[in-house]
């Protein structure tokens, strides 16, 4: 399964419709496209359980839950994390990375990782999860 993409949701975006890509049968919800089956379904759970440890070193939130991953893009078994940060500017950049790649490239089945950092879309709130939505007073 060359060139697969996955959108990657944190568990808050399982019932709340997010926009992903469209299929036959209409839009897709990005956790639903997300390990809900197909051949990284698997590597890709526990590829997210390992993100949700790393924390964002300026705001007490785990890096899935301020959606600041992307989409995971597998090319048999590497894959490029795609991923935002809340500001260009900011300065963990290249530690974020390097603890985005270590985490990813520690789940087995895992060839490498590569981390491509991304600005648009821009992050914004409407990106955290229901969870970090209710943690910083949006909901």
């Amino acid at each position: 399964m060359s060139g697969a993409t996955s959108p990657v949701e944190s568990p808050g975006a399982k019932t709340e419709p997010a926009a992903g890509p469209a299929t036959a049968a209409g839009p897709v919800r990005a956790y639903d496209a997300f390990g809900a089956g197909g051949a990284y379904a698997e590597r890709e759970v526990k590829i997210t359980e390992n993100l949700k440890k790393i924390y964002d070193p300026e705001i007490p939130m785990n890096i899935v839950d301020l959606g600041l991953i992307y989409a995971l893009d597998w090319k048999g078994d590497d894959v490029t994390v795609r991923m935002t940060l809340t500001a260009p500017g900011c300065p963990v950049a290249g530690i974020l990375a390097e603890e985005v790649k270590g985490a990813v490239e520690g789940v087995a089945g895992v060839h490498g990782a590569t981390v491509d950092m991304v600005w648009d879309p821009p992050w914004s709130p409407e990106r955290m999860s229901e969870f970090a939505k209710r943690q910083f007073g949006y909901l």
